[in-house]
């Protein structure tokens, strides 16, 4: 296992190599991957981050990376903790995926169960919006975020080169260093990379608790997040055999994280990934088939969570993904693939906190997506998915799970249609329908228990059916060279979105105290919104080239049932950055403004509005031919005290408040 040589500083290696400029390499190109057919022009709104911009965007978690990209939140439980919500919508709405293949974790079950994986080994992030189940099944009902770390190397690697970052500061005290080496021969190729990041307890500006909550006798902790320190360790190993006409290779990482939970003093929780992953493509065939390509992997994960010194509950989810995609010959101007995907995972809760019951969950899939190039101008493409997911419970004799006695079986289909119409060289119209569904998740059937992370007792229905949207987009996007942009709308309407709805009862929770009930039950939901962004290019001059990023999202959603708004949604934003280069340097000032949100269900506090200022400087060099990068970079300079609309924990766990970080980065 790779558990204890990641303890050594990974950058060590990075910085040896480094200095032998005779090896460095110039690194081979990504392909955009959200389309298996190589078009660039998705009618689906989507989002690319890679490099500078990556660099500019990364934090500690997933979701705190991607918080201010167009109609994407965070549900921020504290800096251990963070998973992304896509336009209202989270939890096993949205498909988090490795190099396109899920790896199953806990994340989607409760807000305090991290996504094991840090940021820091990404090169590249893409950010599918709205209804994407038709490559990645129901459950991506609200979008994908697909990461990719090349640890199966795709292309021929020469020589050797790789990558290293040290980083220091934050609100939280971070200290990270990750390193990445790649060789190959031009037939094989071997990719190693470790990771290692401490953080102490987070920096906040006043009190952690609201002035909703806080009892004036017992105020709380003030200028520091209680338990809000971890630590996170990461690593892995992969190559890679090529030939003229493809690919074959084989990956394993390993995660290990410790976090304190803000929601629980004295509670933590210790996290093991174990992730081993096979892809190959077979490319320039003759017959049917031009190319085909299969990833899977499978993925032993658990997390215990600890109170003073004992562990309370495990939890354990292991189990594997399969996909498979052909793309068929050109029939005249169609281009199309044809796939199928196969998983199943086993999970576990074994303790006094259980609040579900041991699932296994299998499920099917075949789908398929035809583009057509109808004109010199208009694209159009058309996509279906048929999935059959059975879910089968086993109480293991506990009472509170005396429901989960049966097995159920869902089938459910989705159909996707895209159009891209070229106006003129400078604009194109951009639209997508869609139908989908979503089996329900375990959690939603069999949950009953105290679920005290949340502070809620959590009730599931056996008898839920499918949830189903019918989901739209329309988008108008430009690029003449100084502005680059687009300004889209979107619509979903659910006809039984699954939601966790209070019911106005108290529950019997720990040490006697009662808890509110919430069920999960259907009702009609409707969610809309508007998103725009655009890269406006100044001027250049002698004093250098100056840029204007401006991008804002806003999204409602309403229990059409009660007519109350839907819970956790975030307000209307609006980001501006200000981008100056000149020979090496290179700097931007950042404002984000946040509006209050007073749409909210009665149960519910409002969250008031916020603008913070950030700034960060950096300046490129060289050593041989090796590339440098020295940075400084400032967050909410002006120490204002934020609480996400989207976070459970608004009320008691607020954002990071002012910071400072340095960082040194190499690829040589």
């Amino acid at each position: 296992m790779l558990s204890k040589p990641l303890h050594l500083s990974p950058l060590a290696i990075a910085l040896w190599l480094a200095s032998s400029p005779g090896q460095a390499v110039e690194l081979a190109p990504q392909v955009i991957t959200a389309n298996p057919l190589g078009n660039s022009q998705l009618a689906a709104p989507s989002t690319v981050l890679e490099g500078d911009t990556l660099l500019q965007q990364q934090q500690g978690s997933l979701g705190e990376t991607l918080n201010k990209q167009p109609g994407v939140a965070s549900t921020w439980f504290g800096p251990g903790a963070s998973r992304p919500v896509i336009r209202g919508l989270d939890g096993d709405r949205i498909r988090i995926l490795r190099n396109g293949v899920g790896a199953l974790d806990a994340s989607s079950l409760s807000y305090d169960h991290a996504v094991p994986l840090d940021p820091v080994n990404v090169e590249r992030i893409e950010i599918v919006r709205g209804p994407a189940a038709l490559l990645y099944g129901g459950n991506a009902i609200g979008g994908v975020i697909n990461t990719f770390d090349n640890r199966i190397p795709d292309s021929p690697i020469d020589g050797i080169h790789g990558a290293g970052e040290l980083r220091y500061g934050g609100a939280d005290t971070t200290r990270s260093s990750a390193g990445k080496l790649e060789a190959g021969d031009g037939t094989f190729a071997l990719h190693l990379d470790a990771n290692s990041r401490q953080f102490n307890d987070l920096r906040i500006p006043g009190y952690a608790r609201s002035s909703k909550v806080r009892d004036a006798d017992d105020p709380g902790s003030k200028h520091r997040l209680e338990n809000s320190d971890g630590r996170q360790d990461g690593g892995a190993i992969g190559g890679s055999y090529q030939w003229d006409h493809g690919y074959a290779g084989l990956s394993y990482s390993r995660y290990d994280g410790n976090y304190g939970s803000v929601a629980e003093p004295g509670v933590r929780l210790d996290m093991e990934q174990d992730h081993y992953a096979f892809a190959s493509e077979l490319r320039d065939l003759q017959g049917p088939f031009s190319s085909i390509k299969v990833d899977a992997g499978y993925t032993e994960y658990q997390h215990r969570e600890i109170e003073d010194g004992e562990v309370g509950t495990t939890f354990k989810n292991k189990g594997y993904e399969a996909r498979i995609e052909a793309r068929h010959q050109p029939l005249g101007p169609v281009e199309g693939v044809i796939g199928a995907q196969v998983s199943r995972n086993e999970f576990s809760a074994l303790g006094e906190e259980a609040f579900v019951p041991q699932t296994d969950t299998d499920s099917l899939a075949v789908f398929m997506l035809e583009q057509w190039q109808a004109t010199e101008r208009l694209n159009l493409s058309l996509g279906a998915r048929l999935e059959h997911t059975r879910v089968d419970p086993d109480g293991k004799g506990n009472e509170r799970f005396v429901d989960a006695d049966s097995s159920n079986s869902f089938n459910a289909a989705s159909l996707s249609s895209g159009a891209v119409y070229q106006l003129d060289p400078v604009w194109a119209l951009a639209a997508s329908l869609g139908y989908t569904e979503r089996a329900p998740t375990f959690y939603e059937l069999y949950a009953n228990g105290a679920h005290v992370a949340t502070g809620t007792y959590e009730v599931g229905d056996p008898n839920l059916n499918k949830e189903k949207a019918i989901s739209g987009d329309l988008a108008l996007r430009f690029d003449n060279g100084t502005h680059k942009g687009s300004v889209g709308v979107f619509y979903s309407h659910f006809r039984n979105y699954i939601g966790l709805i209070g019911s106005g009862i108290q529950r019997e929770g720990e040490d006697d105290e009662t808890i509110p009930e919430y069920l999960y039950s259907g009702v009609r939901a409707r969610f809309y919104g508007v998103e725009a962004q655009d890269h406006w290019k100044l001027l250049e001059n002698r004093y250098g080239s100056f840029a204007l990023e401006l991008s804002g999202d806003y999204t409602r959603a309403k229990n059409l049932d009660t007519g109350e708004p839907l819970p956790r949604i975030a307000p209307l934003r609006v980001n501006s950055g200000l981008l100056w280069e000149l020979d090496r340097w290179q700097a931007r000032v950042d404002v984000q403004h946040a509006a209050a949100q007073h749409r909210k269900p009665a149960n519910e506090t409002s969250t008031d509005g916020y603008t913070t200022l950030g700034a960060s400087v950096g300046y490129h060099f060289d050593i041989g031919q090796s590339q440098w990068l020295a940075f400084v970079r400032g967050e909410n300079l002006t120490n204002q005290t934020v609480r996400y609309a989207s976070s459970i924990l608004r009320d008691i766990a607020p954002a990071p408040g002012r910071s400072v970080e340095v960082g040194l980065t190499t690829r040589f």
